[in-house]
């Protein structure tokens, strides 16, 4: 299997993920939220929005062709949502339970890492050669 086949089953099946979990944050009652997270539930509900946002962001701007560098930027703000969501698993008391967002962060990184475009312009230039005499 070859890294972009790899890089989109991996941005599919986060994209899947981060949507059901942006949206079900969205929708969750305010009662509910308060039981579940140690914030505030309008911060929650910005966190759900962000992660919807950004599973959108891993899969449409590259697959659609149409600003495909944004396609990192979104993989490098749900990673630094994951640094947070493990954080506070941590300060909360969880200790091996902040291995999973640390696992789902490092994946959004590789990707945000492999989908940059600062190779795009060198692979865009031609090399100046000048023959010789």
């Amino acid at each position: 299997m070859n890294r972009n086949r790899a890089l989109w089953i991996a941005q599919g099946l986060l994209a899947v993920f981060f949507l059901f979990v942006g949206v079900s944050k969205v929708i969750t009652p305010d009662e509910v939220l308060a039981t579940l997270f140690p914030l505030p539930a309008a911060f929650i509900r910005f966190i759900g929005v962000c992660e919807a946002l950004g599973a959108l962001g891993l899969v449409l701007p590259l697959a659609l062709k149409i600003r495909p560098e944004l396609t990192s930027l979104a993989a490098a703000g749900l990673t630094i949502i994951m640094i947070g969501a493990a954080g506070t698993v941590f300060a909360v008391g969880g200790g091996a339970m902040a291995v999973m967002p640390l696992l789902i962060g490092a994946v959004t990184a590789l990707i945000a890492y492999n989908r940059r475009p600062a190779n795009l312009a060198l692979r865009q230039q031609t090399p100046n050669f000048v023959p010789a005499s």
